[in-house]
């Protein structure tokens, strides 16, 4: 075990409401930009076809997925000799805000399909490496009591952000509330403008607040090869860590498709139109929100365990009662209940890991974490398309089911003395 100096494991409330600020803006990223407004713009009114569109997209999508998987033990191990660790998510997430604020520039023309798609892909690999330094902080701004809440809030809040800016992109820019000129979509384009503000300014307070982190002591320099190397020592010396690092991947890759198929299940399965997609959307990212402020505190008294088991297992169940009575109302209902567990199972999975590191280890681990977590990325896409290949869209779901299935069997027999099993049970104290 190596010799490590590491910074005190809490936080006061201006560094944790600045930790959570961050998660706060960064979904305006992912929830507008990524997925609902800005990609549909590029592939539909910037590429000169929609098959064009989706395929150039796709297709750096691939790549942006790539980088971030053979990257992220490298600059997670890296990460354990840099001092601060802030400062990295400082430059990281401003790399995040040039490309997206970059986008303006995209404009509704073919010849601008590469930049739109590849300013987003280099976007998301900026905060795919951003994501390593901002979960490797909550080991020092919580303790055993309150990881849950603070983890859990965290998740929660990004949620909310994320409604907030589609909100605000749907009715402020895209129906135009904002009185914006419409020529060259000007309107569409200044919502990279809004994001890429919106961003940098729920990112500043972690820039300045955030818990800095002490290097972990090694006489060895630093070697991308090593990286690699050190790696695989983990997997095979820390049987039990990789043992998770397998089930919760599988697990979250089926997280991941709920919201990437619901929508696209909701409008040609159950005859949603475009608004109540909208509507359900939103609905869902609440509701996600609240259940994962629930659900933090639940492993903050009972641990990640029963917050993971029981929440895969709900979700199997309710899936299961979507595919067995196709009415509109069972799927609103289903679907409400699923994505308030999405996040809890989501921000238990990062208290777990945290738990488990040894102190210096964190960038390396959430490094790794990344990593299995895209290797295994192909598998819920995978089952969806053949369940519908076989039975047709609706039917999809399986392949969503049967994911989060998978992951849960895999976790099951996982035993971690002190944190999975014979637990000692601590309350949080009060606020």
């Amino acid at each position: 075990m190596s010799t490590v100096t590491s910074a005190p494991a809490h936080g006061d409330r201006r560094t944790v409401i600045s930790w959570c600020l961050w998660d706060f803006g960064s979904n305006a990223f992912n929830t507008v930009m990524l997925s609902f407004v800005f990609s549909v713009y590029v592939t539909s009114a910037v590429a000169e076809s929609p098959e064009r569109g989706q395929q150039v997209f796709a297709n750096w999508q691939t790549v942006a997925g790539i980088v971030v998987a053979l990257a992220a033990p490298v600059v997670g191990a890296w990460g354990d000799r840099v001092r601060n660790r802030k400062a990295v998510l400082g430059v990281l997430t401003l790399i995040v805000v040039a490309c997206v604020a970059a986008c303006w520039f995209v404009r509704p023309e073919d010849q601008y399909l590469f930049l739109g798609a590849g300013l987003i892909a280099g976007a998301q690999v900026a905060q795919g490496m951003a994501e390593i330094f901002y979960n490797a902080m909550l080991s020092q701004i919580s303790t055993p009591t309150t990881i849950g809440r603070i983890s859990g809030l965290a998740w929660g809040l990004g949620y909310f952000g994320g409604v907030i800016c589609l909100v605000v992109a749907a009715v402020g820019f895209v129906q135009n509330a904002f009185g914006l000129p419409t020529a060259d979509s000007i309107n569409i384009r200044g919502i990279a403008l809004f994001c890429a503000a919106w961003l940098l300014l729920m990112s500043i307070p972690v820039m300045f607040f955030g818990p800095p982190a002490l290097p972990r002591q090694r006489s060895n320099r630093f070697s991308p090869l090593r990286a690699y190397a050190e790696v695989v020592r983990i997997l095979r010396g820390r049987p039990k860590l990789a043992h998770f690092l397998l089930a919760s991947a599988i697990y979250r890759d089926g997280l991941t498709a709920v919201f990437t198929f619901a929508g696209v299940i909701a409008a040609t399965s159950y005859g949603f139109a475009p608004t109540e997609v909208l509507y359900f959307g939103l609905a869902a990212n609440i509701v996600a929100a609240v259940g994962t402020w629930v659900f933090g505190s639940l492993d903050d008294r009972l641990g990640p365990r029963p917050v993971i088991v029981g929440t895969l297992i709900a979700m199997v169940i309710t899936g299961l009662i979507i595919v067995l009575f196709p009415a509109k109302l069972v799927f609103w209902i289903g679907g409400m209940v699923i994505s308030s567990m999405v996040g809890a199972v989501q921000s238990a999975s990062r208290t777990l890991l945290v738990r488990i590191l040894e102190p210096g280890e964190e960038n390396e681990i959430f490094g790794l974490y990344a990593t299995v977590g895209r290797a295994v990325s192909f598998l819920a896409p995978a089952l969806v398309a053949l369940f519908t290949a076989m039975f047709g869209v609706r039917l999809g779901l399986l392949g969503i089911i049967v994911t989060l299935l998978l992951g849960l069997a895999v976790f099951w027999p996982l035993r971690i003395t002190g944190v999975t099993h014979d637990r000692v049970s601590s309350s949080p104290p009060a606020p």
